[in-house]
């Protein structure tokens, strides 16, 4: 028997996030997106030294933060049956929206939720299945422009400004 090079139930890619507080960050995630939780484990000092859950058929990773390191939030994009349903229910979880779903000119509704720790997550759903001519067609199209214009003006981070060198 040969042993695999990814383990089952995992990807090729797993995101991992740093958190200020894991076990609030896995409560949201089960309320917000049906999260399932597979692992938890507690350090020596308390902290969650490595937990995962499952959202879907992908794997997210976590574990709490040190005190003495900058805030990283994560960024994480879900593909689900209904974006607008899942952007609700993660708002309702105490999330806060970023974007309401919209329809984008590449053939998905798109919305942003914040969690109360600070990832963000892009709620997507594919309505449309468009070749690259009809892309590009549409990014010339006053619609899709404005949509695109009002998820782009969307600030991540209220608050912080971009600094330049």
């Amino acid at each position: 028997m040969s042993v695999k090079p990814v383990p089952h139930g995992y990807s090729t890619v797993t995101p991992w996030i740093i958190s200020r507080d894991t076990v609030q960050l896995i409560d949201y995630m089960k309320r917000a997106f049906g999260a399932e939780e597979i692992a938890c484990l507690v350090g020596k000092d308390g902290s969650i030294a490595h937990a995962e859950v499952r959202i879907g058929d992908s794997v997210v990773m976590m574990f709490d933060a040190r005190p003495e390191w900058p805030p990283t939030p994560g960024f994480l994009r879900l593909y689900v049956e209904d974006a607008d349903a899942v952007h609700r229910q993660a708002v309702a979880a105490g999330g806060t929206s970023v974007t309401e779903v919209t329809h984008l000119f590449f053939g998905d509704r798109v919305g942003r939720v914040r969690d109360p720790l600070g990832n963000l997550y892009w709620i997507q759903t594919r309505v449309e299945d468009l070749n690259p001519q009809e892309m590009e067609r549409r990014l010339d199209d006053p619609e899709f422009t404005k949509a695109m214009e009002y998820v782009q003006s969307a600030d991540f981070f209220p608050g912080r400004a971009c600094v330049s060198d």
